[in-house]
């Protein structure tokens, strides 16, 4: 018979969370998240981008994630309960996600290498719109948009800010992009398109110095960008756990139905 899992848990630093933490101190004889071979994550969604980005960075291979909600949307979580954990983990339902991989390159030239998981957006730093270049698959699809902003998301990311930017929410397992404008301007009815998962997105900032840009990966940023490249990181993936009754792909979809 194999050993069960090694499990660590995490918890964000809000009172909530770190209540509950102390509340499961002894419902497993829990190991450092370097150790463990699944992470048990108290806190909210902001909380778990916060774990699958340190996962992303571990030095052993990524594990499978189960989160429970102490923040206040909890969509990439499952509900909070003190009891019944050991269960709730035998009976997940696994979900894999690939995050985006992006070179952001600077006006200084230098290239920062970044991961997202819901999406990145392309943002003017001044009040000077953004006017941007958009390429895809190495053909120029939008000689000039002019806008606030411009955002690549995955479909667990689509009910974040893309669905705030009105972009469209895409369905779990669809192997879609959603490419959103933030407050276009011209072409003002262009309303964004869906591209397959396996483009390859590129976004050029025209006249820089005149009309600033920042790029941000989920919550990392660099400012004063020329340029983006987007695409998705097949070679990484990362786990998430749900309740059968609570699943991430049947949430997505019911967003679909929320006036």
């Amino acid at each position: 018979m194999s050993d069960p899992p090694r499990r660590a848990l995490v918890a964000s630093p809000t009172p909530s969370a770190q209540t509950a933490m102390r509340d499961l101190a002894d419902a497993d004889d829990w190991v450092g998240f370097e150790d463990a071979d699944l992470v048990v994550a108290l806190g909210g969604d902001g909380f778990m981008l916060q774990t699958l980005h340190a996962m992303l960075a571990r030095r052993r291979p990524a594990v499978p994630v189960f989160g429970m909600n102490l923040g206040t949307v909890g969509f990439l979580m499952n509900d909070w309960r003190r009891h019944g954990l050991a269960e709730r983990l035998l009976h997940a339902r696994e979900f894999r996600i690939s995050p985006l991989a992006i070179a952001v390159t600077g006006m200084d030239g230098r290239v920062h290498q970044l991961p997202a998981i819901n999406e990145v957006s392309l943002l003017r730093e001044t009040r000077q719109t953004a006017k941007l270049e958009v390429t895809v698959n190495d053909r120029v699809v939008m000689p000039e948009l002019a806008c606030d902003g411009i955002l690549v998301a995955t479909p667990a990311g689509s009910t974040a800010y893309n669905l705030s930017a009105q972009g469209p929410i895409l369905p779990l397992g669809s192997a879609l992009l959603a490419l959103t404008p933030i407050s276009p301007f011209r072409p003002r009815r262009w309303r964004g398109a869906i591209l397959p998962d396996k483009a390859r997105i590129s976004l050029r900032v025209l006249n820089p110095a005149k009309r600033p840009v920042s790029a941000v990966a989920d919550d990392n940023e660099v400012r004063d960008i020329s340029r983006v490249d987007v695409s998705v990181d097949r070679a990484r993936q990362l786990t998430l756990l749900f309740d059968p009754e609570h699943a991430l792909d049947d949430r997505i979809t019911m967003e679909q139905f929320i006036a």
